[in-house]
């Protein structure tokens, strides 16, 4: 009995050792054993077991996306933003691999109680978009290859449209309600007008020409957030799991390759901002912005703007110019000074490129952020460029047109006009157009018909814009295109450097020199300008161009190494 016991056990025994046998053939083991063993044997590393784990490290299954997670954090501003985070299943176990998160600018506000509406409506903007992260796109994505940008980005895509059309039908359901259809009225012709007064309006006309309309706001639909912040962490995640750079995973995306070489953009850091709302009369300029001679190291450019900003402060604090008797600094980080005119701001500069020697237009040139759409006055129909100060849009052309001919170190104008004054836009670069370049910002309508006379346009990374987005937009205007920040970036989030890198941009605008989460980002330009430098891959843009974006193919522009 005991004897049959024991052979029992013993068969028992053999057959699950055949059966470990026979998975373990399956699925090739002993070979890769006998394969890394040999292998650790030649090699004789330090570390055998480490070894061995990267051995058998690259015969593990590919990393999936297990889950999402969004949560509501506070950006630069304080305000109220979600980030996403993204868990894959690796090496059968469930790890965090990325978190990411990305501004959101909804319609400016004016009074008070639009300020707490506003308010209101972030807080339920935020609320949305941790729910989509949480619910539905936790669920869309799960099992996804966070490697496959291009898929994980249709599906955030494809949610975005469903939500939009539900939006629409909603809206259409609510005013259909609130105004049910009436009996239709029958409506009398006007009689003609007399011939002395067709005569008195053809006159009128040929004085005035009417102010365009706005056109109507891009829609900002709550939850949107969610999509570019979880396209953001996937691509941060891919680039984990491949153990590359961000910016060398971009670049492959967008080039289908890593590419040879690299450059860093050119940093435009503003000096000085003097904006609606900054003090003094001024509005006109809301930012006055540096750009540093082509070649320079991105340290070397810190370095000048921080002697720059000195010397602007020695001349504000004897208040040599008038009306410089006031700088704070502004949310881009920059110095807000009280100024009534535009040329005391360029004077300032001029002054204080002087006392460093500096050939202003030679070592450094000048771009002008305008924000003209945020100056207009709907009611009278004109430019507010000071307090008090109206401009209709030929004037402001003439404003314009001075201001470059007394200082051509200015080489940009970005958003001189709303997109509406298609006529000045052309008038202004007929004018100016071959020393200095008009940009526009396409952050909401990229796929607008472009402005006439328009070389350059600007970029954010805000709400709904996916990676796969920024690379279509950025191939779609090859090398016109620069990237630039908003006021309530995401706290110490280097992210966006990697970003400017791999899109194989020119320029990029950060803002001004103070605050972690501007410093952060110029920090990481350093630190891949240095490691592009150490692997010998990095290479500089010639020279500046006048205008700043030629006509020129891309490919026909100067690099040096």
């Amino acid at each position: 009995m005991s004897r049959q016991r024991i052979s029992t056990e013993e068969r028992d025994f053999q057959e699950l050792k055949n059966a470990a046998a026979e998975f373990y053939r399956v699925h090739g083991v002993p070979q890769e054993i006998e394969r890394a063993l040999n292998e650790a044997f030649v090699l004789q590393p330090g570390d055998v077991y480490g070894h061995l784990a990267d051995y058998f490290g690259k015969l593990a299954a590919p990393a999936v996306i297990s889950r999402l997670r969004g949560r509501e954090v506070y950006d630069a501003r304080g305000q109220l933003s979600v980030e996403a985070e993204v868990f894959c299943r690796v090496c059968n176990k469930e790890k965090s691999m990325s978190l990411a998160a990305v501004s959101s600018c909804l319609p400016p506000k004016r009074t008070l109680l639009d300020w707490k509406a506003e308010s209101q409506e972030r807080a339920h903007h935020v609320m949305t978009s941790a729910q989509w992260i949480n619910e539905p796109l936790n669920s869309m994505l799960k099992d996804q290859n966070p490697c496959d940008q291009a898929q994980v980005d249709q599906i955030l895509r494809n949610y975005l449209m469903t939500q939009i059309l539900e939006e629409k039908h909603k809206q259409n359901r609510v005013k259909q309600e609130t105004h049910p259809p009436s009996k239709q009225e029958v409506v009398l012709p006007s009689p003609p007008p007399t011939k002395n007064k067709d005569k008195k309006n053809a006159d009128k006309g040929k004085k005035e020409q009417p102010f365009p309309p706005a056109e109507p706001p891009e829609p900002v639909l709550h939850g949107s957030m969610a999509i570019g912040s979880v396209s953001l962490a996937v691509a941060k995640t891919g680039a984990q799991v491949q153990d590359v750079p961000l910016y060398k995973y971009i670049a492959a995306l967008k080039h289908h390759k890593v590419p040879k070489q690299f450059h860093v953009p050119v940093s435009m850091v503003t000096l000085l901002c003097c904006g609606r709302t900054s003090p003094g009369k001024l509005s006109l300029l809301e930012e006055v912005i540096l750009i540093p001679k082509v070649g320079q190291t991105v340290k070397q450019t810190i370095t000048l703007t921080f002697e720059l900003l000195k010397a602007i402060m020695r001349i504000t604090n004897s208040s040599t110019k008038a009306g410089a008797t006031q700088a704070v600094v502004y949310d881009s980080g920059a110095l807000a000074v009280n100024f009534e005119r535009p040329e005391q701001a360029l004077d300032l500069i001029t002054e204080a490129c002087g006392d460093l020697g500096l050939a202003l237009g030679t070592e450094v040139h000048l771009a002008l952020n305008c924000a003209a759409p945020e100056l207009v006055d709907y009611a009278k129909g004109k430019y507010e460029v000071a307090t008090g100060v109206l401009k209709s849009p030929d004037e402001l052309v003439d404003v314009y047109q001075t201001l470059i001919s007394k200082y051509p170190a200015v080489v940009a104008l970005i958003d001189p006009f709303r997109r509406e004054d298609t006529d000045q836009w052309e008038k202004l670069s007929n004018a100016i157009g071959d020393s200095c370049s008009l940009l526009s910002d396409i952050t909401y309508k990229p796929q607008a018909p472009p402005l006439p006379g328009v070389k350059g346009h600007i970029l954010k990374h805000i709400d709904a814009t996916t990676v796969s987005d920024m690379i279509r937009i950025t191939s779609d205007h090859q090398g016109s295109v620069m990237m630039g920040t908003t006021y309530n970036e995401p706290c110490s989030d280097s992210v966006f450097s990697d970003i400017v890198v791999g899109l194989s941009l020119d320029y990029v605008k950060l803002g001004g020199l103070s605050g972690a989460e501007r410093m952060t980002k110029y920090n990481r330009l350093i630190a891949i300008e240095e490691e592009l430098a150490q692997q010998g891959i990095l290479v500089y843009k010639e020279k500046h161009s006048r205008p700043l974006f030629p006509e020129e193919p891309p490919e026909q522009r100067g690099l040096r190494e």
